[in-house]
This record gives structure tokens, C-alpha cells and sequence, in this order.
């Protein structure tokens, strides 16, 4: 079977809202090539995932490669995801030059070669995310392995958005924690509270593909007796009480969730924001602040923001 396989040269702001357009429209398998990959001190004992090719990569910004099957609506399919990049400008979202090639393969081509580039990968002190494929055995018994297979649900955990994210949950869940994971994508965050001790975890996204692989991995970790996915438009017809309310999403969609997450959680619970570009990291600290939180903890890489907030 043939696939069109589409190309678009963007910016790191874009790279989540731009992923999340191309996943909408159908795409069987998302890839993004980022150079910063190239300059980071891997860890040797990981193997391959770093003996990556720099020709694959673009001099800056990044490549978002996507995979759709060549039908007789590819053509309508490319214009309404080059309609809903150029809307990305009305959030006030740098897109860059969003340059987009179109070219085909394979589909053997492109249902593996996008495996090189996720590998077993320690994210933080304790946790480690492994694919599915990959054979990996722990180092210590310290250690905790999430099992992730991200199917559909662009997204493998190794973003930078998502490691703050799990570098804070691991600092500040306490076991016993009942926890809220808004925008739950493939899972990850929500498996890694469970793993770590949370009591409960309730995992919600939008989108039905992320849903389902979300359970898929749930299960496939061994955590659906603490763990319930469930499909929801971010904390809507929710009751709580949360002592934790985990959101890896746009800075736009955070300032939503806000008033709903001062709802929800305790006094005292804590409200993790990831995926704040830096230049929305004022706004989005002050809409906090007159929400009732405090900002206790900023957290970092490169352009990409984590805010660690306490309800007062």
C-alpha cells in the first residue's frame, strides 16, 4: 500500500498544536525531527537511539512528518491541515516558514522507520520509558519502567513537555494522592502517578484514538485497578476532590483549565502546567495567581516551561 507522506518545517512552539492538526486529520503515524536531538548528552547504555544521522535532520527549526494513505481525498485532506496551520497564527503561535512537501512510500517504509528513533529512555531519577518492542531490564530495583506502545497517539514520552512534567510528579506526588490527568494523551503521566503511588488517577482526553491507546497502555502496564480513562473536553462534569492535577497541554488550553483545577483540588493540592512556551509563561503565571495558587516551582528546557502551583 502506498502513503503520502507530509512534510512540514516548523518551530518548536508549533510541534505540539501542529502534531495535534495532523493526528485530527487522520494521519496513520506522526515522526519529528528536532536537531536538538543531535546535541544532547545521551546516555550511552540506551545504544542506537543516538547513533542518529544528521542528513535526517533540519538545520534549525524542525521537521513534522506525517503518514496518510494516497486516496482520491489526500488533495482536500492537505489543504485543510494547511487551513487549520495558518488558524494557529490567531492563538498568537509562532508556525515558522510551515514549509510542506508532499512525497510517497511505502508503507513498510514508514510503519517502522519511525521506531529508530524511540528507544528505552531513563527521563528521570527513578523512571523509565520503554517501547513496547524493546527488550529492557532495570538497572536497580529503584528503578520503574513504563511499557508504552503510542500507537496513534503521536507522543512516545520523551518530549521535553512531558519529562518536566513526570520530573515534577515524581518530586511531588505523595503516595495515596488522588490525581487528575487532563489531556492524558497515550497515557504516560497517568501510569507513571500510579506506578509511583497514587491511589487513584482519573485520565481524560478528547480525542477517542487517545482514549483507546491510552487504555492500551493502562492495561499493558498493569495499572487499570487505580487508573480509569475516560473520554472528556478537559475537567467538564468533573467533581473531584484531586490532591493532584497533572496537564501536559498548549498555554492556551491551561488557562482554561484553570478555574476548573482550583475546583477540583483540595486545599493545599498541587496543579502541574506543562507545555507553556516561554513567552506565555508571564501570562499564564498570573492568570494562576489571581486564580488563588501560588507558583512554587519553574521548571525548564529550552523554550518549554513547567509551572508547579499550590492552591492557598
Amino acid at each position: 500500500m502506498k502513503w503520502s507522506e507530509i512534510c512540514i518545517h516548523t518551530t518548536h512552539e508549533a510541534i505540539e498544536p501542529i502534531s495535534n492538526i495532523l493526528h485530527e486529520a487522520g494521519a496513520g503515524g506522526v515522526v519529528i525531527e528536532d536537531p536538538e536531538d543531535l546535541k544532547r548528552d545521551w546516555p550511552d547504555r540506551y545504544g542506537e537511539i543516538y547513533a542518529l544521522d544528521p542528513n535526517d535532520y533540519p538545520d534549525e527549526g524542525v521537521n513534522i512528518k506525517a503518514y496518510f494513505p494516497v486516496n482520491s481525498f489526500l488533495g482536500e485532506t492537505i489543504e485543510q491541515i494547511k487551513e487549520a496551520i495558518n488558524n494557529l497564527l490567531l492563538h498568537d503561535i509562532d508556525i515558522g516558514s510551515h514549509t510542506i512537501t508532499v512525497s510517497e512510500v511505502n508503507e513498510d517504509e514508514w510503519a517502522t522507520a519511525w521506531k529508530k528513533y524511540y528507544k528505552a529512555k531513563r527521563v528521570t531519577d527513578r523512571l523509565t520509558i520503554v517501547p513496547t518492542w524493546e527488550d529492557y531490564r532495570p538497572e536497580s530495583p529503584e528503578e520503574i519502567v513504563i511499557e508504552l506502545d503510542p500507537g496513534m497517539a503521536f507522543g512516545t514520552g520523551t518530549h521535553p513537555t512531558t519529562v518536566l512534567c513526570l520530573s515534577a510528579i515524581e518530586r511531588y506526588l505523595r503516595p495515596g494522592d488522588r490525581v487528575l490527568d487532563v489531556g492524558t494523551g497515550t497515557g504516560v503521566l497517568s501510569i507513571a502517578c500510579a506506578k509511583l503511588g497514587a491511589q487513584s488517577v482519573d485520565a481524560v482526553d478528547l480525542d477517542e484514538v487517545a482514549v483507546k491507546v491510552a487504555g492500551m497502555n493502562v492495561r499493558l502496564n498493569k495499572v487499570q485497578d487505580r487508573v480509569r480513562v475516560q473520554r472528556g473536553n478537559l475537567a467538564d462534569h468533573l467533581t473531584g476532590p484531586y490532591d493532584l492535577i497533572v496537564a501536559n497541554i498548549l498555554a492556551e488550553v491551561i488557562l482554561r483549565l484553570i478555574n476548573d483545577a482550583g475546583r477540583l483540588l483540595d486545599r493545599g493540592g498541587r496543579f502541574i502546567a506543562s507545555g507553556i512556551i516561554l513567552k506565555k509563561k508571564e501570562e499564564v503565571k498570573q492568570r494562576l495567581i489571581e486564580a488563588g495558587f501560588a507558583v512554587d516551582e519553574e521548571s525548564a528546557d529550552g523554550d518549554w516551561i513547567a509551572l508547579i502551583c499550590r492552591k492557598l
